[in-house]
């Protein structure tokens, strides 16, 4: 380009070519940017690797630079392993969220002992087995050991429904604590990991007790009876009538039921070392138990006498509160037709001190001991 043409396009108010390639060439660069970004990408993912290591979120990792572990997360399949590995026990509480309110210091009360709580929310059969399992992988030699049975034990489909949503770490419950990192490079874990530096300076509470205890229901003095009604029955109206013609199965329909659950608490109670085993039905209202003379009862029925024939076997009791009685009737013990009131929980650990001291059954018919050990 000669001078008067370069000199006629700045006149004319245009960039002269080399004078574009030269800003292009000083322009915006990308390829440092890029690697900026990379490197800050990198330090954080080490960061966040490094604070889940040191805080240990749940309690699994083969170190701890914090203590004893503190549960920060209300998902017990994932928080419980670290309770049952550290020992500070010598008796256990196993079932769903029906036995969740067995306060372990008013258990320690009444049967001695030193009471661990793993009652699991919604808690399949399985689930529950994993955590006798694990007991028992640990060498833990209980004092005494209460699994407090629903349905979850009595599904014929149990070995179909082992697990909820909520999923469930065997990873977590193997003898390999080094295997376990991988599994908690997530967000999940970097929360609970925040939610545990936040307890250790102070800044909040722990979710669960120590000993696996927590008050899940509302407070006592918020009930309202009306909006528990609604919660009991739903649209099913206020009664529970019997069916008009009992159902009666034969021999033969009653031994093609299967459970599969009983095949796991028969090897779980003869693998575990406890001095006292006590199985609970637990109080459900009767909204939540079988229609009394229908087929689903007569299954439940067989259900608990395989139970009974199980406890026998083991030298164990077998409790059942799982029944229709003043207890499981009245409306106003329960927040829904699964959980009854905090001091109902109080008066089932009363009550299963007299059914082991006195065997039989209550005299209000609360519960029935439907097996003990030989010689009581």
């Amino acid at each position: 380009m000669t001078d008067e043409v370069r000199a006629l396009e700045v006149g004319r108010g245009r960039e002269p070519e080399r004078s574009c390639a030269r800003e292009l060439k000083t322009g915006f660069n990308w390829s440092g940017h890029a690697r900026i970004l990379l490197l800050t990408f990198a330090v954080s993912a080490v960061a966040l690797v490094l604070i889940v290591a040191a805080l240990n979120p749940y309690g699994n990792l083969p170190w701890s630079f914090t203590g004893s572990h503190v549960v920060m997360d209300d998902n017990q399949r994932f928080q419980y392993p670290a309770l049952v590995r550290e020992k500070d026990y010598d008796s256990v509480v196993v079932g769903t969220s029906t036995s969740r309110l067995l306060d372990p210091e008013l258990l320690d009360a009444q049967f001695g002992g030193r009471f661990l709580n793993l009652a699991l929310n919604d808690g399949r059969a399985w689930e529950q087995s994993q955590f006798m399992h694990l007991v028992q992988s640990e060498g833990a030699k209980l004092h005494t050991l209460i699994v407090g049975l629903d349905v979850v034990w009595c599904d014929q489909r149990a070995d179909e429904r082992r697990i909820t949503k909520r999923g469930f770490p065997d990873w977590m419950y193997d003898a390999n604590p080094w295997n376990d990192f991988p599994f908690m490079l997530n967000g999940k874990a970097v929360e609970i990991a925040g939610r545990k530096l936040a307890y250790h300076l102070g800044l909040t509470e722990a979710r669960i007790s120590s000993r696996g205890f927590e008050v899940f229901v509302p407070p006592d003095a918020s009930y309202d009876a009306e909006k528990a009604k609604r919660k009991i029955w739903g649209n099913r109206g206020h009664r529970r009538t019997a069916a008009s013609k009992p159902y009666v199965a034969s021999d033969e329909e009653r031994k093609g039921w299967d459970f599969p659950a009983l095949k796991w608490l028969d090897a779980d109670l003869g693998a575990l070392a406890a001095q006292r085993v006590i199985l609970v039905f637990m109080p459900v209202h009767i909204a939540a138990q079988p229609r009394l003379g229908s087929d689903v009862a007569a299954v439940e029925t067989e259900c608990k006498s395989r139970i009974a024939g199980l406890a026998r076997r083991h030298d164990a009791y077998l409790i059942d509160f799982r029944r229709h009685s003043q207890l499981t009737t009245r409306d106003e013990n329960y927040w829904d037709n699964l959980h009854y009131r905090l001091p109902i929980a109080g008066q089932i650990i009363d009550s299963l001190g007299e059914a082991l001291k006195t065997g039989g059954a209550a005299a209000d018919g609360t519960w029935h001991v439907l097996a003990q050990p030989a010689g009581k």
